[in-house]
């Protein structure tokens, strides 16, 4: 039996499988969760299938759920269910080689389990740990297939077109933004308004507002942190649009920063998370402040926050179907033989018509990496995207999900954890 036409034949390699959520979560992830977990239970050669908790810090700690005991139909709403629903972490390990204790215990509890499958469902930083297991467990010779299955909501994993969990909340972002326009603008002039969108280095989700623009009323101005923002130059864009329309609405990436490299929002940056990443937010109360300053104008700083990463309720089916098919493909490649992967999408357009399939690279090539969007699809100003953008994002944000409710609210997945 061969995977993905690579022509290697699988091995028979029988034990238990761990799969583990890690970093921000998404309206899709669990959808990817129920591709690994469904798979693995129709798999001959998956003995058990456990469920980590909190990510890698529930295998260091022997929390693992059983997910044979969970009931199928409560599974399936994974499909539709927001957030990591086996909860996550940001956990920074340390090279095997310098401190190996981790990895020592990971080994324990793996051996404890006879886990002979591992996949780790996350972004940059989770791909980094999935590969740092997968390079120990071969050192010391313990054959254990080690996959990566691909989440981030920043779009900005190496090695993949795109990542499950951008496409809604790109969907998400562009909705909120045109519903924003249509509200600011009630009262005719007089309005400038800032939103805040995620994205530390890359600008995927900042650009995604055009779409408002594209197909309703959106942003009149995007700023990424692709091109280094001048404050000088910020201003004189938001007068010459509100000294001639009465009115400005534009939308800036979290991240932009100065020449030298400082965050525009530094002054508001006050902890890091586990992997060691500034944590920003404030931007545009900062500009907003600025711009109060010298206009006199009613100015609205929006933060979406939180609000950008799990809007399940608003997905992109397209999403969805296509978190599903890399976990499921995770398995069905470690089954085949293959190891210290990660699960990629490859875009296909025949006709005009958009599709992706599955393929795989090397961890190694992915962790630690970041992806930004190509210079050529922002605009010479610096201050939106082209059209390059649109056609890029457009496919990725198609798709209404039929989701399951109850009382007429969401019916999300309720799972019973059972803890081994």
């Amino acid at each position: 039996m061969s995977y993905g036409g690579t022509g290697k034949m699988m091995e028979q390699l029988v034990g238990s499988c761990i799969f583990a959520q890690s970093g921000g979560p998404t309206a899709v992830i669990n959808a990817s969760a129920y591709g690994v977990i469904k798979t693995a239970l129709e798999a001959g050669n998956i003995t058990r299938v456990f469920g980590a908790a909190n990510g890698i810090k529930g295998v260091l700690e022997g929390k693992l759920y059983i997910m044979d005991e969970e009931d199928p139909d409560e599974l399936k709403l994974l499909m539709n269910t927001p957030s990591s629903e086996l909860g996550s972490c940001r956990y920074k390990m340390a090279d095997p080689e310098e401190n190996p204790a981790d990895y020592q215990r990971i080994l324990e509890v793996f051996k404890k389990h006879n886990v002979r499958y591992f996949f780790y469902n996350g972004g940059n930083d989770s791909m980094d740990t999935c590969n740092k297991i997968c390079r120990y467990l071969d050192c010391v010779g313990y054959e254990c297939r080690v996959i990566g299955v691909p989440k981030t909501i920043d779009n900005d994993l190496i090695g993949t077109d795109h990542c499950p969990g951008y496409g809604s909340a790109a969907k998400y972002i562009a909705t909120t933004c045109m519903e924003l326009s249509k509200d600011v603008h009630v009262y005719g002039s007089g309005v400038i308004t800032l939103v805040e969108i995620m994205g530390r280095h890359a600008g995927w989700l900042a650009a995604s507002s055009a779409l408002a623009a594209e197909f309703g009323s959106g942003p009149d101005l995007i700023y990424l942190p692709e091109c280094n923002f001048d404050m000088d130059n910020f201003i004189e864009d938001v007068l010459n649009l509100y000294h001639s329309k009465g009115r400005a609405f534009i939308a800036v990436s979290e991240g932009i920063h100065f020449a030298d490299g400082k965050y525009v929002a530094e002054a508001k940056i006050s902890a890091t998370d586990g992997f060691g990443h500034v944590q920003l937010g404030g931007l545009a109360a900062t500009l907003a402040a600025k711009l109060k300053s010298l206009t006199g104008a009613k100015i609205r700083g929006i933060e979406l926050s939180l609000l950008q990463r799990c809007g399940s309720h608003i997905a992109s089916q397209t999403d969805i179907d296509e978190a599903f098919l890399a976990g499921k493909t995770a398995v069905e490649a470690a089954l085949a033989g293959e190891s210290g992967k990660m699960v990629a999408f490859e875009r296909e357009t025949a006709d005009g018509k958009y599709s992706c399939k599955c393929t795989l690279v090397p961890l190694s090539s992915a962790a630690n990496y970041e992806k930004v969007i190509p210079r050529e699809w922002i605009n010479e100003a610096g201050n939106g995207v082209t059209h390059e953008f649109i056609d890029y994002v457009l496919p990725l944000i198609q798709g209404e999900p039929m989701l399951p409710r109850e009382h007429s609210l969401p019916r999300y997945a309720r799972l019973k954890k059972v803890l081994v």
